[in-house]
C-alpha cells in the first residue's frame, strides 16, 4: 500500500493518469472524475478520463467533458492508455467488477491504484485509499483530498468546483439525504466561492428533460405505479415495450424513483425495469430502512442504506413478485 507521503511524491512530477468510474456514470461518477481531471492537468499530468460506457446528455456540459473517453466505443485507445498508465484513480466505486470489461485491464495494469470512494466493503485491488461510507458523494471526497490531504486549494478553479458541485449536488438529490451535513454545505459553499454557478449548474442538471423523457416519465407514475400500503411500499415496474416506445435513452430513467418516494406514507420505493439482457432495480428508502440490504441479500447489488440498485435475470414479472414477497421480511421496520 502507499501512504500519503509516497502518493504525494509520485504526483510532483507529471504522471500518465487514468481516471475511471463506474459503468453508467451519474452526475457524482462524472463530477467526481471531471472535477479530479480539471485539478490533475493544472500540474501538468497527462491525464484522460475513461469512462465504461456511456452517460446521460445532461451531464456533457461539464469542463473537460470533450476529453472524455468512452470505453465501449474505443476500446483500442482504452487498453493501451490503462496499460500505459503510472497511476489509474478509480472514483466512485470499490469492486473492479463496476466497470465492466475494463476491471480485468485495470487490475492487471502495473499502475498504481487509487481509489476514492464511499460505498460499503471495498475489494482489495487498491495501492491507496481515500474512503468514507458517511460521505454523501464521491465529489465530496475528491474535494478533501485535494484541500485536506494534498494540499492545494488554491487549484480548486472554476471548472473544478463546477464539477465537484455537480457531483456533491446529484448525489445528495440536492442536498436533502441525511449525510448532507454542514460540512457537506461548508464545501459546497467553498465550490461556490470558487466558481461554481450553482442555479446554472441546476438548471442544467434538472431542466433539459427531452418531450419523450417527460412523456415517459407521465406514462410510469400514470400506468405503472403501484402503492402497497401493507408495506409502505411503492414500485415502478417498467418493460421493454415501455421503454421502446418512449425511445428511452441513456439517464431517461434517473430519478423516477424518487417521484414515487414522495409520497408521503411510502418508505420504500423501487424503480423495475426491463432492460435487452436483464431487468435492473433501482431502490430508494426514508429514515433507517436498509435498501441496499435487499438489493446485496436478493438481487445482486448493493449501494448506500437509502440509496441502492441491484439485477435480476429472472423475467420482469418474477422480479416484481420476488420483491413483494421479499417485503414480508420487512415489515417491521417499513411501518415506523
Amino acid at each position: 500500500m502507499l501512504d500519503l507521503a509516497s502518493l504525494t511524491e509520485l504526483l510532483d512530477q507529471p504522471r500518465k493518469i487514468v481516471i475511471t468510474t463506474h459503468h453508467k456514470p451519474d452526475g457524482d461518477a462524472m463530477g467526481s472524475s471531471l472535477g479530479l481531471y480539471n485539478y490533475l492537468i493544472q500540474q501538468g499530468h497527462h491525464a484522460k478520463v475513461i469512462a465504461p460506457t456511456d452517460y446521460p446528455d445532461f451531464l456533457s456540459w461539464m469542463p473537460g467533458n470533450e476529453e472524455v473517453i468512452i470505453y465501449t466505443e474505443n476500446t483500442k485507445l482504452s487498453a493501451t492508455l490503462i496499460a500505459d498508465a503510472e497511476i489509474i484513480f478509480c472514483l466512485d466505486f470499490n469492486s473492479l467488477s463496476r466497470i465492466n470489461e475494463m476491471g480485468v485491464l485495470v487490475g492487471e495494469s502495473p499502475a498504481y491504484k487509487v481509489m476514492i470512494d464511499h460505498h460499503l466493503e471495498p475489494e482489495d485491488f487498491d495501492d491507496y485509499r481515500h474512503w468514507d461510507i458517511n460521505a454523501c458523494a464521491a465529489a465530496q471526497l475528491v474535494y478533501t483530498f485535494i484541500v485536506d490531504q494534498l494540499q492545494h486549494k488554491e487549484l480548486i478553479n472554476k471548472d473544478v468546483a463546477t464539477c465537484l458541485y455537480t457531483g456533491i449536488m446529484t448525489d445528495s438529490a440536492s442536498f436533502r439525504l441525511p449525510n448532507t451535513t454542514s460540512t457537506v454545505h461548508r464545501i459546497a459553499a467553498d465550490l461556490i466561492d470558487a466558481g461554481a454557478n450553482n442555479s446554472r449548474i441546476h438548471e442544467l442538471i434538472y431542466s433539459s428533460s427531452s418531450e419523450n423523457r417527460l412523456r415517459f416519465l407521465g406514462h410510469c407514475l400514470a400506468n405503472c405505479l403501484e402503492i402497497l400500503p401493507e408495506y409502505n411500499t411503492a414500485i415502478i415496474a417498467v418493460s421493454k415495450k415501455d421503454i421502446a416506445r418512449f425511445d428511452v435513452n441513456t439517464g431517461d430513467t434517473e430519478g423516477i424513483v424518487n417521484y414515487a418516494l414522495s409520497i408521503g406514507s411510502v418508505h420504500l420505493a423501487a424503480f423495475i425495469v426491463e432492460r435487452s439482457d436483464r431487468v435492473k432495480l433501482s431502490l430508494r428508502s426514508k429514515a433507517e430502512f436498509p435498501a441496499n440490504e435487499i438489493c446485496k441479500k436478493y438481487f445482486q447489488g448493493g449501494g448506500h442504506r437509502n440509496a441502492a440498485g441491484g439485477q435480476s435475470e429472472d423475467t420482469l414479472e418474477a422480479t416484481v413478485t420476488k420483491f413483494k414477497q421479499i417485503l414480508s421480511e420487512y415489515k417491521t421496520l417499513l411501518n415506523y
